[in-house]
């Protein structure tokens, strides 16, 4: 255990902090998870509603910093490709 009051008083902030960042970093995944889900269903409505509400997510993150901002933008493209598979096949679906 830390001994200085200086010691002390950063241990309490990175207790404090690292709660923070938990949450975050929970919220994040939780919205991810719902996205992925929403894709693997096959609704476009849901999937499109979903999409906006996790790259909001993705975005609060970076600004938090819990997340690298490539690393977001990684994720966004790759569910925005997936999302756009999901759109085309449906559309397609629906002309045949």
């Amino acid at each position: 255990m830390a001994n200085h009051v200086s010691s002390l008083k950063r241990s309490r902030q990175t207790v404090a902090k690292t709660e923070v960042n938990r949450a975050n970093r929970t919220r994040v995944r939780g919205s991810l998870r719902l996205m992925r889900e929403a894709l693997v269903k096959g609704d476009v409505a849901a999937a499109q509603t979903q999409f906006r509400a996790t790259v909001s997510a993705l975005d609060k993150s970076v600004q938090k910093g819990v997340l690298h901002k490539n690393t977001v933008s990684r994720y966004k493209s790759r569910l925005n490709a997936r999302l756009k598979t999901l759109a085309l096949s449906g559309a397609s679906a629906k002309k045949a």
